[in-house]
């Protein structure tokens, strides 16, 4: 919202346009916005297929290290939260559960974790 003294000065220093340049004016820029957005689009679509999704460790800003932590505790600690409890969601069910107690990731005796699942079935 303009405040009522900024609309004041552009209203005294500005004389109106007619009504039909403004339409036009309107219709031009929001071509031009179309066309760039939907090239920005493009442009998207190709660094992800490309290979190019993660930009930061592309770019070299994020190390191998980085990139292998999982969401969920990156994002705890870059907030800083020591002790967190996670949950892993796919649709409406719960796929995973786990707590992050010191900044590490600690799973429960009472359920198996991927790696032991997959060590049973081996």
């Amino acid at each position: 919202m303009i405040h009522k003294w900024w609309h004041r000065i552009i209203r005294r220093r500005t004389k109106p346009i007619p009504e039909d340049v403004a339409i036009l004016w309107k219709r031009r820029l929001s071509l031009a916005y179309g066309f760039i957005a939907w090239n920005a689009f493009g442009i998207l679509i190709y660094n992800i297929y490309q290979g190019k999704a993660d930009w930061a460790h592309y770019h070299g800003l994020k190390s191998d290290e980085e990139k292998s932590i999982p969401p969920a505790r990156a994002w705890a600690n870059t907030l800083g939260i020591k002790n967190a409890k996670v949950y892993k969601i796919a649709g409406f069910t719960k796929v995973d559960e786990y707590d992050i107690v010191q900044g590490e990731e600690v799973r429960s005796n009472s359920e198996p974790n991927k790696e032991d699942t997959e060590e049973l079935s081996q």
